[in-house]
């Protein structure tokens, strides 16, 4: 279940990942891994490319299902899987390539298996703001790193005095100008390196068009104003 995609192989990153967003499995189940996803969901990277190959997928999918099935079981295989000597030494395990941390119980969990593998430095990018205050931030495990990446519904609970926070930017010109640090030289500085954090955008050029020259975070704050006028709106009549 833990692998390690071309970008993160160079600095001894592994990574674990799920479906991104929303879904069926095979089962005909319906998920939602991103339930604070925002503006972020129509452009992510992982619902587009290779992560959309069917074996990627079906990968994807699997991990979700095991979780689903049977949660106690499939952490007892994931803590088999990091009992290998691979997983000794420095090295970091990025936690959601693709999805979130999707419910309280899969967060937990999460949190059981840093403490059980405190060589190994787990860390993730996540917009479970509110779970994360509740569950994370009052006792996190000295191994388990996060930062809040906006584009979420939960944007508005963010501080950037108090919370590691990261944004995505046109370019790592634009990154630079904005007085934001670049994780461009190792996505561990996304949650090691200096705060706040700024990731230029993938290269996907509709992607790159549907975004425009804002940032996730200016185009969340965009959206969430626009929906609190037509709700205003809709009351008002």
């Amino acid at each position: 279940m833990i692998t390690q995609n071309s970008g993160l192989r160079r600095f001894n990153i592994h990574n674990f990942s799920l479906p991104a967003w929303a879904g069926r499995l095979p089962d005909g189940r319906t998920y939602n891994t991103c339930p604070a996803a925002g503006v972020c969901a129509a452009v992510c990277y992982a619902r587009h490319g290779t992560y959309r190959f069917p074996q990627v997928k079906a990968k994807h999918e699997r991990n979700l299902a095991r979780i689903l099935d049977d949660l106690p079981q499939w952490e007892a295989d994931i803590l088999a899987e990091l009992a290998h000597p691979r997983f000794r030494g420095g090295v970091a395990l990025r936690v959601h390539d693709s999805g979130d941390y999707f419910s309280d119980s899969y967060t937990l969990a999460w949190l059981r298996i840093a403490r059980a593998v405190p060589d190994v430095l787990f860390y993730s990018y996540t917009k479970e703001v509110d779970r994360f205050r509740r569950l994370v931030e009052p006792d996190p495990p000295a191994n388990f790193r996060w930062v809040y990446s906006y584009g979420g519904k939960q944007d508005h609970l963010l501080d950037p005095t108090r919370d590691r926070v990261a944004d995505v930017f046109p370019t790592e010109t634009a990154i630079a100008e904005a007085g934001w640090n670049t994780n461009a030289d190792t996505d561990l500085d996304a949650v090691l390196g200096p705060n706040p954090v700024g990731m230029a955008q993938n290269n996907i050029p509709h992607l790159q068009r549907r975004i425009g020259a804002r940032t996730f975070r200016e185009w969340q704050a965009a959206q969430t104003a626009r929906t609190r006028t037509v709700s205003r709106t809709t009351n008002h009549r």
